[in-house]
């Protein structure tokens, strides 16, 4: 069994429908073959997929006291994630987003402000940090707007108090015009940073993903990885980078939890031991095998599969 993992933030719930017409709202009506209701956010999805993959697993995340909430914890339980680190809070309704699914497989969501997707604070994280596991992962960095760069600060310095322990952070979009300079003061404390391409963009004003690593790493960054897609993924620290294309001939169903179930991959990697090649074809291995379904869960062959791209990565 590989090593404990801890990952914080968002676990919701997905309404999908797919594929939709881009003329939704012009139409009136349209038909999708898929709809469905399935429990997403980002440490939702990485932690299945992470427990899906062997690893022991938690989750220290914020519910409401609605039936949201129990769907969510259900689904938890059902894939052997520890969910007793879970605030549950009678004033905060559990986040349900609307995902509509394009007929190539991108998302586009819904969203409530005032869910726990974006109420989320400190105050739900700091006091389980002790107990956290070998690796931890903050799962967006930019998800919740009570989450500022000097909460994140305090979060990221208790994380990194335990020797050894090491530290994983993706992100989404950054919303109030934040720049990579903006986020001087908690990149020193992350081991790995794992944005998207257009994320990583946004920050470092650069179009070209190596440019925007080198200037990661310009800022204070140890190890940056770039998610690039149908390209599969750039990485880049002080004494090494590389590129690691996407798995082949894919058949992309649904795009959600993709970048998820990369990060998921590259910390099962870590926790084997994998040099920071391996770990990226890892994380290209399992983000294509969960394109390949609807929604995160329910992929029984996961593991097996992963392990059968991986190895063909290495030929």
């Amino acid at each position: 069994m590989s090593c404990k993992v801890t990952v914080i933030g968002a676990a919701i719930v997905d309404i999908y429908a797919g594929a939709v017409d881009k003329e939704i709202f012009s139409k009136g009506s349209v038909p999708a073959r898929d709809i469905g209701m399935s429990c997403g956010g980002d440490a939702l999805n990485e932690a299945v997929t992470l427990s899906g993959l062997g690893n022991v697993t938690e989750i220290i995340s914020l519910l409401g006291d609605d039936e949201a909430g129990v769907i969510v914890k259900k689904c938890l339980d059902q894939n052997k994630v520890d969910t007793r680190n879970i605030t549950v809070s009678p004033d905060i309704p559990t986040a349900i987003n609307i995902v509509l699914v394009d007929g190539d497989g991108e998302r586009y969501f819904i969203t409530n402000p005032e869910s726990t997707l974006r109420k989320l604070s400190k105050e739900h994280i700091l006091s389980y940090l002790d107990d956290a596991g070998d690796i931890v992962s903050f799962a967006s960095i930019f998800v919740s707007p009570r989450l500022t760069v000097s909460d994140m600060e305090e979060v990221f310095r208790q994380i990194k108090e335990t020797p050894g322990r090491v530290l994983v952070a993706d992100m989404t979009t950054a919303k109030n015009g934040e720049t990579i300079k903006d986020l001087e003061p908690i990149l020193k404390y992350i081991d790995y940073i794992i944005p998207n391409e257009k994320e990583a963009s946004i920050l470092t004003g650069e179009s070209d993903p190596i440019k925007s690593a080198e200037c990661f790493l310009e800022h204070g960054a140890n190890t940056i990885i770039i998610k690039c897609g149908k390209e599969g993924c750039i990485y880049k620290s002080a004494s090494e980078e590389g590129h690691i294309p996407a798995y082949p001939d894919v058949k992309v169903v649904d795009t959600t939890g993709a970048g998820d179930s990369f990060v998921a991959g590259f910390i099962h990697g870590l926790s084997e031991g994998y040099s920071l090649q391996d770990c990226c074809r890892y994380a290209c291995a399992v983000s294509s095998v969960v394109v390949e379904h609807m929604g995160t869960q329910c992929i029984d062959d996961i593991k097996d599969e992963t392990e059968k791209r991986f190895h063909n990565y290495l030929g």
